[in-house]
């Protein structure tokens, strides 16, 4: 979505937070003449996981023609609040371009930002050119990011059906605190889980070794369902989360 205005400058990264795959401390004033986009993420989040494949492909597709991808986690889960998780997550996802670890939320308030994931692209000049709340938009991101660039490829494939421009999506079901059992509408449902142990959802087992968000259940188009779900020691819930998928034809 483009801005209503073309003046709205990149804040500054606050001061000693720490840093992810790069030797210093990026600052934006120093990256003008070059596009920056800037990611809010929290790997306990399903809808920042869904997203991260694109972001990781800009960040391989166009560092090498000018684009510098920023991925700021800002945590809203309190297993994704220690900056080792956050560095173990980083590693794990398979991330490359720098993180910065918003401790405190301090980023996320000098943004204002409304919410996971939100992506903000500014331009050579350090202004707001392009942004997005929420999943989806994908191509339009990579265009504008083309134009800043001056290059025109075809833009990454979607990676899942309901990614694609125009696909017709259902409302999904509101997330939920804590282990839920109970019925739900979506194309997912996920947990948000940490500990070492298991967790059963509708007889399917899954391996809990790390914190994160976990996937139970995948539909191929939004689904009504009864969710099933079992957590054993030395696993802890903190969320049941669900996220959109394809209307029904």
């Amino acid at each position: 979505m483009r801005p209503p205005v073309d003046h709205i400058p990149a804040p500054s990264f606050p001061g000693k937070l720490p840093w992810i795959n790069t030797d210093e401390p990026v600052r934006m004033e120093r990256e003008r003449g070059r596009p920056v986009l800037v990611e809010f993420w929290d790997f306990c989040r399903a809808n920042s996981l869904r997203t991260l494949p694109y972001v990781t492909g800009w960040h391989d597709r166009y560092a090498g023609e000018g684009l510098l991808v920023i991925g700021v986690h800002s945590s809203g889960f309190s297993p994704s609040a220690d900056p080792q998780a956050v560095a173990a997550a980083v590693q794990r996802l398979g991330v490359r371009h720098p993180v910065l670890v918003d401790l405190e939320l301090r980023t996320w308030l000098e943004y204002g930002n409304l919410g996971w994931p939100a992506r903000y692209l500014f331009d050579r000049e350090g202004r707001l050119f392009d942004f997005h709340y929420g999943e989806g938009a994908y191509v339009e991101t990579e265009l504008a990011i083309q134009q800043l660039l001056g290059v025109e490829r075809e833009p990454i494939a979607p990676v899942r059906p309901e990614d694609a421009p125009g696909a017709i999506l259902t409302p999904q079901s509101e997330d939920v605190p804590g282990p839920y059992s109970g019925p739900y509408e979506a194309g997912g449902v996920w947990a948000v889980l940490e500990g070492s142990g298991s967790a059963t959802a509708n007889g399917r087992e899954l391996a809990v070794e790390h914190p994160g968000a976990y996937e139970l259940v995948a539909h191929p188009r939004s689904t009504r369902g009864e969710l099933e779900l079992a957590i054993s020691d030395g696993v802890t819930c903190h969320a049941v989360c669900f996220t959109p998928g394809l209307a029904a034809d």
